[in-house]
């Protein structure tokens, strides 16, 4: 290698520490959620990654002192690291999309068989070479079972693309149908560059493209952060705004109803049960919601508006559907707290609204909660509770 193909690389790879380093820095105090604390590990690795390649090519390369025994440990940390960070993508993207695999602490573990096996070929590979070794004359050379280390990390990265391209399709998922088309599209850059430095090990690609496609995960983070609800993760009301003013925009002659849900004797659950207690609560609201809005024929767009009260925005053919869907999502909502053990009962009342061209969103709002609170008022609430579950929407 020339002087300048040395510096070049080196100066490569120190701008993608410097940049992540910059993100992973970002990110404290943001991590309170799993799925943030997965993608800080995610740069905790890639540091790791970053340094050691780093370390490796200066010492190739004569800019540090040669020794087979740092060789050896640098390429050790480049592989494990790999891995990790590998790992640590597929875990922050199964809860970025709300994947059902993340609700099992057993698929959890087990997601992580394949970080041990590599752990352990590592702690094998000095006596044995069959992943890399260092030569009589001091060169690193591939082992015959090399290829595993790229197998095994990339399984993570392929697997969570395959799932997240498999959501796009789903039905029930459509709400979240961008999402699941750039998730099944991200990882497809930074493993080329993989598999390309894997191919001509002379290229620094890996980290500077990882390092970029970790600056647009981080930025749509952010953008996530300001869009959503961080207690429900539902939209929030910002989010909503924008939704209805792009559906008044495109109703055409759809029937578009808005929906105002108010949780029952809320208060009354904070102050027996406590405030923590009370966001669990909101919490199966939410899942109620969306397991309601799931089996619902069209899109809905479902946002906490405050407090314990949401807004749905959907499409109805009639206000039959409307009904149902309301009795759907109690329905959800039952089965739920039942599953939950919670004890007290939980139930909402629903006011609707159609959507009127040229009508502001607030005017709606309170044309809902008027119908809202005659609900409530009249208890039709328990005659949904108690209505049963399975009826087909008309």
């Amino acid at each position: 290698m020339g002087n300048d193909y040395v510096i070049l690389y080196i100066e490569l790879n120190v701008f993608a520490l410097i940049l992540i380093a910059i993100i992973r820095y970002k990110t404290f105090g943001l991590t309170e959620m799993v799925a943030q604390k997965n993608f800080a590990m995610c740069i905790d690795s890639q540091m790791l990654f970053y340094i050691s390649d780093t370390l490796y090519v200066m010492v190739k390369c004569g800019v540090l002192p040669h020794s087979n025994v740092f060789i050896m440990i640098t390429k050790e940390l480049y592989f494990f690291a790999t891995t990790t960070m590998c790992f640590f993508w597929f875990l922050y993207f199964e809860y970025f999309q709300n994947s059902p695999f993340v609700e099992s602490r057993r698929r959890m573990r087990l997601s992580s068989v394949l970080v041990w096996i590599m752990v352990v070929l590592l702690m094998i590979n000095p006596f044995n070479g069959m992943l890399f070794y260092v030569d009589a004359d001091g060169i690193y050379r591939r082992g015959p079972l090399f290829i595993l280390q790229y197998i095994l990390s990339y399984l993570y990265v392929f697997t969570t693309s395959i799932r997240a391209l498999a959501g796009v399709f789903d039905k029930s998922r459509q709400s979240k149908r961008k999402t699941l088309i750039r998730l099944s599209i991200f990882p497809i850059l930074p493993a080329c560059a993989g598999i390309g430095q894997f191919i001509y090990p002379q290229l620094p690609l890996a980290c500077v493209v990882i390092s970029l496609s970790t600056l647009v995960m981080y930025l749509q983070w952010i953008e996530q952060m300001i869009s959503v609800d961080p207690l429900t993760r539902l939209n929030n009301r910002k989010q909503l705004n924008y939704y209805y003013e792009h559906t008044v925009q495109n109703m055409d002659d759809d029937a578009v109803y808005l929906l105002l849900i108010d949780v029952n004797k809320f208060k009354s659950i904070n102050d027996m049960y406590g405030h923590i207690e009370g966001d669990e609560a909101l919490m199966r609201v939410a899942e109620a919601l969306r397991k309601g809005c799931a089996k619902y024929p069209y899109r809905a767009n479902i946002a906490r508006y405050g407090g314990d009260e949401f807004v749905i925005l959907v499409r109805a053919d009639n206000d039959r559907m409307v009904e149902e869907l309301k009795t759907k999502i109690n329905t959800e909502l039952s089965a739920l707290n039942e599953k939950a053990g919670a004890p007290y009962d939980l139930t909402i009342s629903t006011g609707a609204a159609r959507v009127v061209l040229n009508k502001d969103m607030h005017e709606l709002i309170n044309q809902a909660d008027i119908q809202m609170y005659k609900e409530k008022k009249e208890g039709k609430w328990i005659n949904r509770k108690l209505h049963a579950a399975g009826e087909d929407f008309h």
